[in-house]
């Protein structure tokens, strides 16, 4: 039997797209939604504030970041590290104090104990002896207003009295700043200021865009984002792919300006978004909802 039309309700058939359909619009099971190419930012734009860069600057894993927003990044994350690490030391130092007020308390009790037996046992006056069978009557009454309890207020349901729960107990801080994108550890003297080669003004009415386009300053091909593209640490100059296989591997040196490179000098730059699968390797994104089950 084939599936019927889309808005055909006569039909006992349950079809992929009405299951698709009603699975949207009833809130339940998981949705899938496949990126467009205005779903992802470009290749020339920061990685935080999405917007183009000012004063781009790249990680040796070729994340794109504006420089003003991810130096912002670096010291909220820093100031957030120093309050943490505050904290932790007030509880180490609370902790310490606990410690040595609990063995204070000990060594307290364990002389006051001391005493009281040694009183007991070597007192041979009558006054003593009756001063001890006081402290003794007191000590095994039950009442709540013997031995020192008067002083005390006897209602369990008191707030004074009300045990508390225990603070949770803080961990010891990481001090290293992370990136926010690939979770690597993240150093200031890390990052590399680029250099963006612009368009001939000429070539820019040819273009798309509506803002300035870059050019590959060897080759002069316009750089998109489906062109892979990647810097050169030296001189932070942006070239392409291509252009990196075919002349600066060959020899190892720097186009411009003949310099010698080595394999970390050229980091390889993350893509712009597209629509094609090739270029982009997470295209798609799914949110979890709860499951009708019969």
């Amino acid at each position: 039997m084939t599936r019927h039309s889309k808005n055909c309700t006569a039909s006992s058939v349950y079809s992929y797209h009405e299951k698709k359909k009603d699975a949207k619009t009833s809130g339940y099971g998981s949705l899938k939604l496949r990126y467009g190419k205005d779903g992802v930012k470009d290749f020339d734009c920061c990685s935080l504030s999405l917007h183009p860069c000012r004063n781009p600057v790249v990680t040796p894993d070729g994340i794109l970041f504006d420089k003003e927003s991810i130096l912002e990044y670096i010291i909220s994350k820093k100031n957030e590290i120093n309050r943490k690490i505050k904290e932790y030391e007030k509880q180490c130092k609370k902790e310490q104090a606990e410690i040595e007020e609990i063995g204070e308390a000990e060594h307290r009790s364990r002389i006051e104990k001391f005493l009281k037996t040694e009183g007991a046992v070597a007192s041979a006056s009558q006054a003593a002896q009756g001063s001890s069978s006081r402290d003794t009557k007191n000590a095994a009454s039950v009442s709540n207003m013997a031995a020192g309890k008067d002083k005390k207020l006897p209602s369990f349901w008191i707030p004074s009295l009300t045990p508390s729960s225990k603070e949770t107990k803080l961990q010891k801080p990481d001090k290293t700043v992370f990136c926010p994108i690939s979770g690597k550890p993240l150093k200031v003297k890390d990052l590399v200021d680029v250099n963006f080669t612009l368009a001939d003004p000429e070539d820019k009415g040819l273009l798309d865009g509506r803002r300035d386009r870059y050019k590959c300053p060897v080759t002069g091909d316009i750089l998109r984002n489906n062109i892979t593209c990647a810097v050169l640490r030296p001189t932070g100059h942006v070239v392409t792919l291509d252009c990196v296989e075919k002349l600066v591997k060959k020899d190892m040196l720097h186009p411009i300006t003949g310099a010698k490179l080595t394999d970390k000098d050229i980091i390889v730059l993350q893509r712009g978004g597209t629509g094609f699968s090739a270029a982009n390797e997470q295209l798609s994104s799914v949110k979890a909802r709860p499951v009708l089950q019969a």
